[in-house]
């Protein structure tokens, strides 16, 4: 039995725009004192397992090899050829490992401080694993967030999973002082989550399953993957099984989803702000905001954003109009 710890580094970003793009996600961006999100993510895991592995995709894996090359990290690369949301992308990881590998899950885009705690509510999740469950992270919540899903918790077990709330149902849900925010990170033996998949969705763990049987040196097939439904872990396993645990987790955490979220891990860091909150993000050109308050001006090249911070989750609207023009500012 050995720990390996599954990075899953799929996602655009669509809330950073324009700083994260199809051709640069976020958790390759390196704003975070000269390191990318996914660069952090390595190290902060690369004593607790024993292997690495990597879910990403055939746009940017590219990116993630030039982060192993730096840390000097040695993985198993797995190359999606289309995304199919997180419940194929953690099968491929289970079916390239033996069932009683224990694995833990981390998206490569989150923001992790307080590694005392982190450590212990890893340590945590091992055990439960050992013992055959399927544990998920719960992050005792510091405000009412919209942006993040919420698990519904007495002690390690999970009542239910809610989706992301509206303003007056997160203040409800942190008022009632059981709920947590869901962090999407998971640990389990590869073999129990492959048979809680395979009993509640057993499409995608079929076409899974043959999608990578048919892997070339973990890069997989498209038209094999196309027939695979778009699922999350969370429909597919984690609201239905009867073997899921939640650690519930004092570690400081942050998905860094949106400008807001980026603004105050900035400000904790020392980025300058003017005496109205105003931030610039990309330039380092004198900028003087008028009659402005809590504004984010983001630089770049071929793109700016001026937003109200307040405004942060809407950005994932503009992002979507330019997909439907097929705008090249995406790239």
């Amino acid at each position: 039995m050995s720990i390996t710890h599954v990075i899953l580094t799929g996602g655009v970003g669509s809330r950073l725009w324009p700083l994260s793009r199809k051709s640069q996600p976020k958790q390759y961006l390196e704003i975070f004192e000269n390191k990318s999100l996914f660069e952090m993510t390595v190290e902060r895991n690369n004593h607790l397992a024993d292997k690495v592995m990597v879910v990403g995709n055939v746009d940017n894996h590219h990116l993630s090899g030039k982060v192993m090359d730096k840390t000097k990290t040695s993985y198993l690369n797995i190359v999606e050829a289309t995304p199919r949301n997180t419940a194929a992308a953690i099968a491929f990881a289970a079916f390239a490992s033996n069932p009683d590998d224990i694995l833990i899950i981390t998206p490569s885009d989150h923001i992790i401080d307080k590694m005392d705690d982190y450590n212990n509510a890893i340590q945590e999740a091992v055990l439960k694993a050992k013992e055959g469950y399927i544990v998920t992270f719960g992050i005792i919540p510091t405000k009412p967030e919209t942006g993040y899903g919420y698990i519904e918790s007495k002690g390690d077990k999970v009542i239910s999973f809610r989706e992301k709330p509206n303003e007056t149902t997160a203040k409800e849900f942190i008022a009632r002082g059981n709920f947590l925010w869901n962090s999407g990170m998971f640990c389990f033996k590869a073999g129990v989550l492959l048979e809680e998949l395979k009993q509640f969705q057993p499409d995608v763990y079929e076409k899974s399953k043959e999608v990578w049987e048919a892997s070339k040196e973990g890069f997989l097939d498209l038209d094999l993957s196309m027939q695979i439904p778009s699922i999350s872990i969370d429909y597919a396993v984690m609201e239905r099984s009867k073997k899921i645990k939640v650690v519930p987790a004092s570690f400081s955490w942050s998905d860094l989803g949106s400008f807001e979220s980026v603004y105050e891990y900035l400000v904790s860091k020392g980025h300058p702000i003017d005496k109205n909150g105003n931030m610039v993000i990309g330039s380092g050109k004198h900028t003087t905001f008028l009659g402005l308050k809590n504004t984010i001006f983001v630089y770049t090249d071929t793109a700016n954003l001026i937003l109200q911070k307040e405004n942060s989750q809407d950005v994932k609207d503009i992002y979507s109009e330019l997909e439907r023009i097929n705008s090249d500012l995406l790239n």
